[in-house]
């Protein structure tokens, strides 16, 4: 893929500056645009998360610029927690962001935990964006109701052992959800997904590329 550039800037949010981290490449235009979103920032989460990383870099490796950010109060980003309906904006202004910097290249949105709530609530809303990931949603004790009326292609990737996502609560929603979607489970996996992050990246890589 050649030389990658990773370039740190701050977004300007609705709430003041946002942290974000950039990985492009120095050859030509991406395919697509990514941005993932990272897990609760009162529980420590971050745009340099494993789980959040790692799905960086699959997208990556898979063509794609990726666009990280820390969600408001987090890392150097200004502004305080607002109980995921801030953080919804802090989204936009990301999508607003590569929507300017790639103009007319697909977006893709993933989110890790409180990541994929609040990101795929804006992402099956917003035109700019074309696909979805949701990990680890936490479905036993947030409302993903929403997702009923999101008809673009979606890709849930959840631990087997996942204990805020249990496999009986998403199988119920997943079935619930129209067409284009997938749903991995992974055996063996808690919610971090500790030991198996190379399967959630086959997942995401075997989504986006049926001939990986």
């Amino acid at each position: 893929m050649g030389k990658v550039f990773h370039r740190r800037f701050f977004l300007e949010g609705p709430a003041g500056r946002l942290e974000a981290l950039l990985w492009t490449a120095a050859v030509a235009d991406p395919s697509f645009v990514a941005v993932v979103c990272h897990p609760h920032p009162l529980f420590g989460g971050t745009m340099h998360n494993k789980v959040v990383y790692h799905t960086a870099r699959t997208l990556h490796h898979l063509g794609a610029a990726v666009l990280r950010f820390n969600f408001r109060g987090a890392g150097q980003s200004q502004g305080e927690h607002a109980q995921g309906i801030g953080e919804q904006n802090d989204v936009r202004a990301a999508l607003d962001y590569l929507a300017a910097e790639y103009s007319g290249k697909p977006i893709l949105l993933a989110g890790f935990s409180f990541g994929s709530w609040v990101g795929l609530r804006v992402g099956c809303e917003d035109g700019r964006v074309s696909r979805l990931i949701a990990l680890g949603l936490a479905v036993n004790t947030v409302d993903a109701s929403y997702l009923r009326q999101c008809a673009k292609p979606k890709l849930f990737v959840q631990g087997r052992n996942d204990p805020f996502g249990s496999r009986e609560d998403l199988e119920a929603l997943f079935g619930l959800l129209p067409e284009p979607k997938r749903l991995v489970f992974i055996e063996g996996a808690d919610h971090f997904f500790v030991g198996h992050l190379d399967e959630v990246g086959t997942a995401i890589a075997r989504w986006l590329d049926p001939s990986k």
